[in-house]
């Protein structure tokens, strides 16, 4: 069954006429594997993505995030992690060790017409729009029907950040990463809303694993069960350096996930 995490677009006209994650044409299928980073430090939240899928055609993952309010073009700070692909598979290393030792599981129950600007970000296209007011200003291979966004009315006031990636079978490129100021510095935003056909279904089948330096609060609303931390602080079992701020080397870190049919929403943990 094709999962798909987020907005998936491609670069042609608009077609919504087949059963996998598409938008303006392109298909993207066999979308899985899906981990995502998040850290709040201060006032700006880190947050690095990563998925495998297939697709027909260029294609360009958008990413919402809850920016806070008055953030211009400059906000986003873009983290290139080409030189440290591994970054996931060290984290889930970490707590597979954990998993096959004895008495070390944790965890608890829980205005202008300009285009914007495309950086280059390790083997990546990138670009920050501010708000949905200036959506016409993005590169117009990556741009989603407006229609779309109309089911999704609590991102008129986010910011979306855009990579582009290539088309191909079976498609891992390095993570994708930045930072961005969030304008709820106690919650965790994880990225999660699924969208099929140009619709937002109400529940969605979710294969996505969670990882944060902030301590999750118990909370009986997530949806997110189980938090499980390292036994170590991040610095042991991850390149500090390779991962350029994205983490903080004397924290330890926490692993969650979300497997199944589940209420189809952005993931938001209180910490």
């Amino acid at each position: 069954m094709v999962r798909c995490a987020l907005r998936l677009c491609a670069v042609k006209a608009p077609s919504w006429e087949h059963e996998e994650c598409v938008a303006s044409q392109g298909v993207v299928s066999d979308v899985g594997a899906t981990r995502i980073f998040a850290r709040i430090e201060g006032e700006r939240e880190y947050l690095a993505y990563e998925m495998t899928f297939s697709s027909d055609a260029e294609t360009a993952m958008i990413l919402p995030v809850p920016i806070a309010a008055g953030a211009g073009e400059d906000a986003v700070d873009f983290v290139a992690l080409d030189g440290y692909r591994r970054f996931f598979d060290d984290l889930e290393h970490h707590f597979q060790e954990i998993a096959r030792t004895p008495g070390l599981m944790g965890g608890f129950g829980l205005t202008s017409s300009e285009v914007l600007h495309v950086r280059h970000v390790g083997a990546f296209e990138a670009s920050f729009v501010p708000h949905m007011g200036l959506w016409d200003r993005l590169d117009a291979r990556f741009r989603i029907p407006a229609n779309v966004w109309d089911h999704l009315p609590t991102y008129k006031s986010f910011g979306f950040v855009v990579f582009k990636l290539q088309s191909g079978k079976h498609q891992k490129a390095h993570p994708m990463a930045f930072s961005f100021p969030t304008r709820d510095p106690e919650t965790l935003f994880f990225p999660t809303v699924h969208i099929h056909d140009g619709t937002v279904p109400e529940d969605a089948l979710f294969d996505h694993t969670f990882y944060t330096q902030n301590h999750p609060r118990r909370d009986s609303s997530s949806t997110v069960p189980f938090w499980m931390p390292s036994v170590s602080p991040a610095s042991k079992f991850l390149s500090v350096r390779r991962a350029h701020g994205l983490i903080d080397g004397s924290a330890i870190c926490w692993q969650g996930a979300l497997q199944g049919m589940s209420r189809n929403a952005d993931t938001l943990v209180r910490i």
